[in-house]
C-alpha cells in the first residue's frame, strides 16, 4: 500500500467534510467511541469466559489422547489429499 503524505490525509479529510457534512461528524466519532468501548468490553468478557471454561473442564488424561489422535488422523487425511490430488475433468 502506498505511503501517505500530509497532502494526501488533507485531502481525504476534505472529502469526509464534504460527503458527511461537518455537523455529523462529531455524532460519528462519539458512535465509534461507543462501539469500541462496547467491543473492547464484550470481547473482554469472551475472554473470561473462555478461561473460566477451562478452569472447571480440566481434561482427563484419556480425553487429551483421544483428541491428539483425532489430529493426528486428520493430518495424515491432509498430507494424503495433497499428495493425491483428484481430478476435476
Amino acid at each position: 500500500m502506498a505511503n501517505l503524505g500530509a497532502t494526501e490525509l488533507l485531502i481525504i479529510g476534505v472529502v469526509i467534510v464534504l460527503l458527511f457534512g461537518s455537523k455529523k461528524l462529531p455524532d460519528m466519532a462519539r458512535s465509534l467511541g461507543r462501539s469500541a468501548k462496547i467491543l473492547k468490553a464484550e470481547s473482554s468478557d469472551l475472554r473470561q469466559d473462555d478461561e473460566a471454561r477451562v478452569e472447571k473442564a480440566p481434561a482427563d488424561a484419556s480425553q487429551v489422547e483421544r483428541m491428539q489422535q483425532q489430529i493426528d488422523d486428520l493430518q495424515r487425511q491432509l498430507d494424503n489429499a495433497r499428495q493425491n490430488p483428484k481430478s476435476t475433468t
